[in-house]
């Protein structure tokens, strides 16, 4: 875990939202569709519903779910064409322990 790129990574207010809405997908996105296909949200939140919900543009989407995915915050699996994203508790927890023994 480095801590300097968390810090980055959740300075931006978009960012912030997205681990907001992965934190608790069903309040924030509509889990029918992944149910239809025999998934649900263990999985992640595709990009396209992240991209749709925040109204930015996939390719700026992508730049942020990549630098959340470099500080460690996120995971991500592709199925077929599509890449799911959902949070990395582990690190989540063991930055949340850092903040309360160093700050």
């Amino acid at each position: 875990m480095e801590p300097i790129l968390i810090y980055k990574a959740l300075s931006n207010e978009t960012r912030s939202q997205i681990m907001q809405w992965l934190k608790n997908p069903e309040e924030f996105f509509d889990e029918q569709p992944y149910l239809q296909q025999g998934l649900n949200f263990q999985i992640g939140v595709c990009v396209g519903d992240i991209q749709s919900k925040a109204g930015l543009a996939q390719s700026v989407i992508s730049s942020y779910l990549l630098t959340m995915q470099k500080a460690g915050l996120l995971e991500s699996e592709r199925i077929g064409k599509w890449t799911y994203y959902r949070r990395n508790e582990e690190t989540i927890q063991a930055f949340s322990e850092y903040i309360q023994k160093k700050l």
